[in-house]
Order: C-alpha cells, then sequence, then structure tokens
C-alpha cells in the first residue's frame, strides 16, 4: 500500500515549533508500505518554526490573528497531488493539527479545547476518497505479524 504520512509523525522537525512528533518505529510498524512523507503546513510556504495556528470554522488563524487559511488551502492540494501521484489510497495524519486533524482539532479559541472537525489537508484528502487516520489510529494500518 501507498500511504501518505504527515512527516513530523516520522521525526521530521517541521511543526509550528520546529518539532516532530515522531511515532518510534514507525516505518518499521508500516513494514510493506511505501511511506510518502508530506507536511501540508511547509508545503503551503509557511516556515518552521511558524506563529501556532487553529482553525476557526472555515478559516485558519494564527494565535496573533494573522489569516493564514490561503497558505493552508495550497499546502492541503500539494498533499494531495503527491498522495495522487504515488497512488496512495491512505493517510496517516497527525491528530488534532488544523491541517491533519482528524476527527478532533483545536476549536480556534487556542484554549486547548478541541471540537468535532478536520483539519485543512485531512478534510480534502478524504473528500476525494483517500481514507485518512489519526496516528492513535495506526494499528489499523500495520502489517500482521
Amino acid at each position: 500500500m501507498n500511504l501518505l504520512v504527515s512527516a513530523c509523525l516520522l521525526g521530521v522537525p517541521c511543526r509550528y515549533d520546529g518539532r516532530s512528533k515522531g511515532v518510534p518505529r514507525l516505518a518499521q510498524r508500516l513494514n510493506g508500505c511505501t511511506l510518502y512523507p508530506v507536511c501540508p503546513e511547509v508545503l503551503g510556504g509557511l516556515p518552521t518554526p511558524r506563529t501556532p495556528a487553529e482553525r476557526a470554522g472555515d478559516k485558519v488563524l494564527t494565535r496573533d490573528g494573522r489569516d493564514v487559511t490561503q497558505a493552508y488551502r495550497r499546502g492541503a492540494l500539494e498533499a494531495l497531488r503527491i498522495a495522487r501521484e504515488n497512488g496512495c489510497t491512505a493517510a496517516l495524519l497527525k491528530e488534532r493539527s488544523p491541517s491533519c486533524g482528524c476527527g478532533l482539532i483545536y476549536d480556534g479559541s487556542f484554549s486547548g479545547a478541541l471540537v468535532p472537525g478536520n483539519g485543512v489537508a485531512a478534510e480534502l484528502l478524504e473528500r476525494c476518497g483517500i481514507r485518512v487516520l489519526g496516528e492513535s489510529r495506526l494499528a489499523e494500518l500495520e502489517a500482521p505479524r
């Protein structure tokens, strides 16, 4: 299976804080899958590190109030292009992210509160028929032992 993966889950320091959220032995756990790492936020032109952002309705706003929605949309489109170009049928994405979050995302108040919803890239990938899972659902993709 060809699988799109949030680069930060593979240990790439591309998160807003300049760090990663690497999942131990992720590549080994997905043995048999061809992994395509992406960071939609970086693909959309945002720097690392960057001001934290959260989704607020259809917009993505930074903690200091800047609207970065267009960068998130560009990154989502680029992630979709990479997925399609490489025949990815699923994506393992970073939970709660305004770009990659699936199922629950921060509510836009920067208070730590979560609401049902998806990040911009996760939403687009799902809408285009790609199965999207957060890292807590990794076991659903692991090769049988």
